[in-house]
């Protein structure tokens, strides 16, 4: 499929030809800090599991992955070295898959734990890293980010050319992050993931999502994720809107919740991709994928 779609928007009286790109990013989370076996029987923990369920899901049409990192007890870990043997198995999988790392701080707050995952260095290194640009309520607990450590994060970032995978929860995140523009903290390409559902946070609706996309700065990329049963509908929302998804059994672990059906990561991918191919629009390679957030081309083969 070639070229754009086009689309007539209807605003303020006048008639208007939107370009809708056909392609779009497929941003895995495959593990995250709280599924747990018991619960989530597919869950990736090993970096060998992560590595072969991210290429399930590679080949399934995902152009990225979002990485956090498990022992093999399945607790989660902010040891770089854990990290790093992580990204090695998978990019000896996937070798041009986009790779991203958390620098979450749901477990821990220390600035010098939140950048382990940062100081990869070699063919693994990370290109992207998230950054949340706020603190909330989990239903398990708080996620703290306060303004020194946020700032901190974003400018280890900086020092060593990774591109910010900022997190979204609500519109007070987007006008947080302007505020950080505006003073030159963050700085371009601008990539947002904005997470819809988590109790303590914005919910998914429309208002919600035209509230958080009328704040955004110009030339952002931006996805849709959902926590628990918004998954569907905000990543539905996202490919009617033209945007990208973030999807995976960090923020989901169901295929069907009236039954509690369990998900896996490809099966996940599979569906969204199917959703997205009814609209006329197809995953996007990892070289798309870095050409629309703005990321340099990686040779790691």
């Amino acid at each position: 499929m070639g070229g754009d779609l086009v689309y007539t928007a209807y605003t303020e009286g006048v008639f208007t030809l939107v370009s809708l790109s056909d392609s779009f990013i497929v941003n895995l989370c495959p593990t995250g800090m709280v599924p747990r076996r018991a619960k989530v029987p597919h869950v990736p923990i090993t970096p060998l599991e992560i590595a072969r369920d991210v290429k399930r899901c590679y080949d399934a049409g995902a152009s990225m992955v979002h990485l956090h990192a498990r022992e093999d007890d399945e607790s989660p870990t902010w040891r770089g070295e854990r990290f790093r043997e992580i990204v090695d198995a998978v990019v000896t999988d996937v070798p041009d898959i986009v790779l991203v790392v958390t620098t979450s701080g749901r477990d821990w707050s220390e600035l010098e734990k939140r950048t382990e995952s940062l100081c990869i260095e070699g063919p693994a290194r990370p290109e992207m890293a998230s950054l949340t640009l706020g603190s909330m309520n989990f239903v398990s607990g708080p996620s703290v980010n306060s303004p020194e450590v946020i700032k901190g994060l974003a400018h280890a970032m900086a020092e060593r050319g990774i591109v910010p995978e900022i997190e979204i929860f609500d519109v007070g995140m987007v006008n947080y992050a302007n505020y950080l523009i505006d003073r030159g903290v963050l700085k371009p390409p601008y990539y947002f993931n904005i997470l819809f559902g988590s109790i303590g946070t914005a919910d998914v609706s429309a208002a919600n999502a035209a509230a958080v996309l009328a704040a955004l700065p110009g030339a952002a990329t931006w996805a849709f994720a959902g926590i628990g049963r918004s998954q569907l509908a905000a990543n539905s929302l996202a490919l009617s809107l033209g945007g990208n998804v973030r999807i995976g059994l960090e923020d989901n672990p169901y295929m069907e919740w009236r039954d509690k059906t369990p998900a896996t990561n490809a099966a996940l991918v599979e569906r969204v991709v199917r959703i997205a191919q009814e609209m006329g629009r197809v995953p996007a390679t990892p070289q798309k994928a870095r050409e629309m957030i703005g990321l340099p081309p990686v040779v790691r083969a």
